[in-house]
């Protein structure tokens, strides 16, 4: 059973219920599972998480990607324990931080009882194929709300939006779905085509374009200079390896930010949202604290390190990097 999932019979909690589908947002659920085990251990409560402190959740949260949720999972966990607990209807669910209208629907359906339509990406690729949809993605999706919405039931909505969802999640996936065992197999008009992968049916994805970088591991006695980027713009107050700004076209001329015997190490590629990023990463060795504020830190200690600098880290350690 997924760990967000109660055991039959038992009430949700939607604490659990806000957090794994805050999680589970632009992220798989094999990756997003030990991350909510790992946040539901160290803050069982949403008072918990109100209580901590950003940097923890910034830290806990680093490799999930996406920072702007983990900012508004704690903006939200906040006013969830000043309110004195979540709304119970998915209009009230909307008015929190991070908190859009399939989030709402599922949070509702789901803890609360509600009749409300919860459509992701799984569930519009599970009727994409059920229908056999071809035309434009956009009227498409807007076909899939309505026959969800049609089709919650009164009784237990909740489990009528979980299954759909770990349907989605785990038998009719993006790649190879598994036919033999889903119980839609014989009312699915993509399977009786021969080819239910087809769908759904995007518009071609445009090449996003190339930013190139350079990274700068500072290095003394075993352990690695961090700073930390300010609190606005991507990867924002989160600990990083010190890094010249991004920048499209030619690659730029390395800058390091003091002299130092400095090495050349390769190059680290990083998938954004909007663009890809091509890091150059250096090292040396040196005997006293770079300029500016920063922190020397172990990198087989718990860093909370971004993906892209843990991978910058990892080619300069050889693979020894601890992120969570």
């Amino acid at each position: 059973m997924l760990p967000w999932r109660a055991p039959m019979g038992m009430a949700r909690d939607p604490y659990r219920v806000w957090l794994a589908e805050i999680m589970l947002q632009q992220t798989t659920v094999p990756h997003a599972a030990p991350y909510f085990e790992a946040f539901t251990r160290r803050w069982p409560r949403v008072e918990d998480l109100a209580a901590a402190p950003e940097d923890e959740v910034m830290r806990a949260w680093a490799g999930l990607g996406y920072y702007a949720r983990a900012r508004n999972l704690l903006k939200c966990a906040r006013e969830v324990a000043a309110r004195g607990g979540f709304p119970e209807t998915s209009e009230g669910l909307r008015e929190l931080p991070g908190i859009g209208p399939y989030t709402a629907g599922a949070i509702a359906a789901i803890a609360f009882g509600e009749r409300s339509a919860a459509v992701d990406g799984n569930v519009d690729r599970v009727f994409a194929r059920l229908m056999a949809l071809k035309g434009e993605w956009a009227e498409e999706k807007k076909k899939i709300a309505a026959e969800v919405a049609r089709l919650v039931p009164k009784e237990r909505p909740g489990d009528f939006a979980e299954a759909l969802m770990d349907l989605g999640a785990t038998v009719c996936t993006p790649t190879a779905p598994n036919c033999m065992i889903c119980p839609l197999t014989d009312m699915c008009a993509g399977r009786a085509e021969g080819a239910p992968e087809r769908y759904p049916v995007k518009p071609a994805k445009v090449a996003k374009p190339v930013r190139y970088g350079h990274a700068w591991v500072y290095r003394r006695r075993g352990k690695v200079w961090l700073v930390r980027r300010p609190p606005e713009g991507l990867l924002g107050g989160m600990l990083a390896l010190p890094s010249a700004s991004w920048q499209e076209g030619a690659p730029p001329a390395a800058d390091p930010p003091s002299p130092a015997d400095w090495e050349a190490l390769g190059e680290v590629r990083h998938v954004f949202t909007h663009f890809t990023l091509r890091l150059s990463v250096w090292q040396a060795e040196t005997a006293r604290n770079p300029a500016g504020e920063g922190m020397w830190a172990d990198p087989e200690e718990e860093t909370g390190l971004p993906t892209v600098f843990a991978k910058a880290l990892a080619l300069a350690t050889g693979g020894k990097v601890r992120r969570r």
